[in-house]
């Protein structure tokens, strides 16, 4: 019985390497297959090389959100078992840099080759231009490290948690293929936002500045009402904007983490 909440812990890593998976199968594929595609709003043309199938980016971030789900109720569990232990913490640290570091990294590489490949020669850009992708993982598992390290993040979260940044990145398939707006659909095929967003999401997890938590030593109105504006923003921008309210939400998460007083 004890092990059940290991079991959950090890669900998340599970769910993130099948997220893995659907970010790898099949990214940009040879237009001389194309010739059995239909090519509809899911499969576009690239030039004259290459067709973008999303689909499976689109299963990805269907995964991570699991993995989050997952990763949010095992420590519950683990308490409420009183099975709590030095090896469930680990495993849950070293499943979330997979789920929330590796693969969110791997959805900004596939997003970056999408974008060189709109440019001319863009599919022969280098490797190298792709490569900063992973500096998200890198700062994931830092902050994980340096959190499992930390016994004064009781009340709050020093850098923002690797799992609000694994599902604001796991947005942005939903948002690119299903989102009625060009401009959107724009900007995320540029590169320099991709880079821009590399930064600031590693920054953020790397930072000491204080965030919000779900951690509470007597529950108050005054504690509640961030989590309380945050949840009224995601449910409104979600009827009118659809999925760009998780960036949105995340946006108001860091803003009132910095403006609250901790």
């Amino acid at each position: 019985m004890k092990q059940i909440p290991n079991i959950i812990t090890l669900l998340n890593l599970f769910f993130g390497c099948i997220a893995i998976v659907y970010i790898l199968q099949p990214g940009l594929v040879p237009l001389y297959n194309a010739d059995e595609l239909t090519l509809t709003p899911d499969v576009t043309a690239l030039g004259t090389q290459y067709v973008s199938i999303p689909q499976q980016m689109f299963m990805a971030s269907l995964f991570i959100g699991l993995a989050a789900v997952v990763d949010f109720f095992d420590g519950f569990v683990a308490r409420w078992m009183k099975a709590t232990s030095s090896i469930g913490a680990q495993l849950d640290s070293l499943a979330d840099v997979v789920s929330f570091g590796v693969a969110p990294s791997l959805i900004i590489y596939q997003f970056l080759r999408l974008s060189f490949a709109q440019q001319e020669n863009g599919l022969e850009a280098s490797v190298l231009f792709l490569m900063p992708a992973f500096i998200v993982a890198c700062a994931g598992a830092y902050r994980l490290a340096r959190f499992n390290i930390d016994t004064g993040q009781t009340t709050y979260f020093k850098g923002v948690p690797i799992p609000a940044n694994g599902l604001v990145i796991a947005a942005f398939p939903l948002i690119y293929w299903t989102n009625d707006y060009a401009i959107v659909t724009q900007i995320l095929i540029s590169p320099w936002f991709w880079y821009v967003l590399i930064f600031i999401l590693s920054w953020l997890m790397v930072s000491t500045k204080p965030m919000l938590a779900l951690k509470f030593k007597g529950v108050t109105v005054q504690k509640l009402m961030p989590f309380i504006i945050i949840a009224v923003i995601a449910v409104v921008s979600a009827f009118f904007i659809q999925w760009l309210a998780v960036p949105l939400s995340f946006l108001a998460y860091v803003i009132l983490s910095l403006l609250y007083k901790q």
